[in-house]
């Protein structure tokens, strides 16, 4: 399927009834981004970050690897999150973004790109191996997902997403709910 207007607001709407995290995301989105900027948040908001990150693709990570990542989100001090927190938001560029959560046990190039997504959805959006191999599948994206994702990697991947999204009209968000929807149907991805 192309990336056409049409098919990412038709898959869009697909994802909102097909992913049984489509609602709570939802309020996530609504309430964190507001909130991680005002600094009003508990560890609990934190943690839901990471857990959507490893969660969202529905047992495509072995439980046990997920489990493992999530503990280790979970040994960083709570004034290290919020400090990490707040020099993201407070960084110019996406690199410097990703630097400020990456310096993080347990945060990797695209878990950080999970909190950037919520500390701006409309500038930044989650990369994972299935939106991305959807992207180069469809010669979008020109190379293959790397092992472990950089910072450069995330950075193309934004830029590639970000044109994608100006050329149908769309916002990230809806982008991301279409790639993930076209990956899931997808089983290589």
């Amino acid at each position: 399927m192309e990336l056409t207007a049409d098919a990412i607001d038709s898959l869009a709407g697909d994802y909102e009834t097909t992913h049984p995290f489509a609602t709570v995301e939802d309020e996530h989105f609504e309430m964190l981004p507001p909130t991680l900027a005002a600094g009003d948040y508990g560890w609990r908001d934190l943690e839901w970050v990471v857990q959507w990150y490893y969660r969202r693709t529905l047992g495509a990570i072995p439980n046990a690897e997920r489990r493992e990542r999530e503990a280790a989100f979970a040994e960083n001090e709570y004034e290290a999150v919020h400090a990490a927190i707040d020099d993201a938001l407070a960084a110019d560029g996406t690199t410097d973004k990703l630097e400020s959560l990456t310096a993080l046990s347990g945060v990797d190039v695209p878990v950080a790109s999970a909190f950037v997504q919520f500390l701006s959805p409309e500038h930044f959006l989650a990369v994972g191996k299935r939106e991305w191999c959807v992207l180069a599948d469809r010669g979008v994206l020109s190379r293959p997902y790397p092992d472990e994702p950089g910072a450069d990697d995330y950075a193309a991947y934004l830029e590639c997403c970000r044109t994608v999204a100006d050329r149908c009209s769309c916002d990230l968000r809806t982008l991301y709910r279409a790639l993930w929807m076209l990956g899931y149907e997808q089983p290589d991805a």
